[in-house]
């Protein structure tokens, strides 16, 4: 996982270390990624029936014309889902955005033209109170900051297609100073001198205060546009960020877990556990994976279980709201 700081005791969140040489592998290479892998690339599909196979973030070389299938392990391509801001973005520390076109399109167009899956959605990668250039250890600050993160989402979504009705907010720790971000844990647990900054000012952050940002975040989006609130995260770092207490609940929000994972791709999941295994998403906040509200999983891919592919993802279609 490149530019990932090993030392930080933590598991790091998955974003940060994307790969970019999957985005050079074409079809002859996805394929024999299949082969070697033992992957079944005649692979049935997603099940049960309103699941769907889907990626995230960088680009994905999917195979073919439309309708599109999913690389490797077969089945329809069933959704993207793209960053659409970052808040190190927003804050001039020239930090980079990840978003593939190529794989937006090819999700809309089987959503649109061929009723296949869920089309393209968006996350934003954001700042805890520790990175607010106006941070002040307050909870109004903190809703503050999270509510203009918000807003540079919208404005950020409003550019590009969007079929998916839920909003994405990354929250994670990334374990080391990155192209995604100089904080290694995004200002959640720490407060930096200064946004763009890799110096800590100090250590600590009130659960209270974290969930202030989060609920700013969430309130803007409710009341200016249609889209639901959702979170990407893990129970471990969930936690590690907001306790375990009341600032920690988040019983009715949409959920997109990473935890577990795993660098094969032999296994696509059946429903929320990989084929044949005991292993099955975790999510968090209250949030079991017979909830309504228990949407994605990141079960392959990313920092930390690099597949050579790209990230992979399975959609509960069924409950998209």
């Amino acid at each position: 996982m490149a530019g990932q700081d090993r030392s930080w005791p933590l598991r790091a969140g998955r974003r940060t270390g994307r790969l970019a040489a999957v985005a050079a592998l074409g079809a002859a290479a996805i394929t024999a990624a299949a082969a070697a892998l033992g992957a079944p690339w005649a692979w049935a599909g997603d099940r049960p029936a309103g699941f769907w196979y889907g990626t995230d973030s960088r680009t994905v070389t999917v195979p073919g014309s439309a309708p599109y299938r999913m690389p490797v392990i077969g089945g329809s391509y069933g959704g993207y889902i793209g960053m659409t801001g970052n808040w190190a973005n927003l804050e001039g520390c020239h930090k980079i955005v990840v978003w593939s076109a190529a794989n937006a399109a090819q999700a809309n167009t089987n959503f649109t033209t061929y009723h296949l899956g869920v089309g393209t959605g968006v996350y934003y990668f954001m700042g805890g109170p520790g990175v607010d250039p106006h941070y002040n250890g307050t909870t109004a600050e903190a809703y503050a900051w999270g509510a203009a993160q918000a807003g540079r989402a919208l404005a950020d979504a409003a550019k590009l297609r969007v079929t998916y009705p839920v909003i994405w907010a990354d929250i994670e720790i990334p374990g080391g100073p990155s192209n995604y971000t100089p904080a290694f844990d995004n200002g959640w647990n720490h407060v930096f001198t200064a946004p763009c900054s890799t110096v800590v000012k100090s250590t600590g952050i009130a659960a209270s205060v974290d969930r202030a940002d989060f609920n700013g975040f969430a309130a803007y989006v409710t009341a200016h546009s249609s889209y639901k609130v959702g979170v990407y995260s893990a129970p471990d770092i969930w936690a590690s960020i907001f306790g375990t207490g009341s600032a920690a609940s988040i019983p009715n929000t949409y959920e997109w877990t990473y935890e577990p994972f795993t660098s094969s791709l032999a296994r696509p999941p059946v429903g929320w556990c990989l084929t044949g295994t005991a292993t099955c998403a975790r999510f968090f906040g209250g949030v079991t994976s017979g909830s309504k509200y228990a949407l994605m999983w990141q079960w392959s891919g990313g920092g930390g279980s690099n597949n050579g592919v790209g990230d992979f993802d399975q959609i509960d279609g069924n409950r998209t709201p």
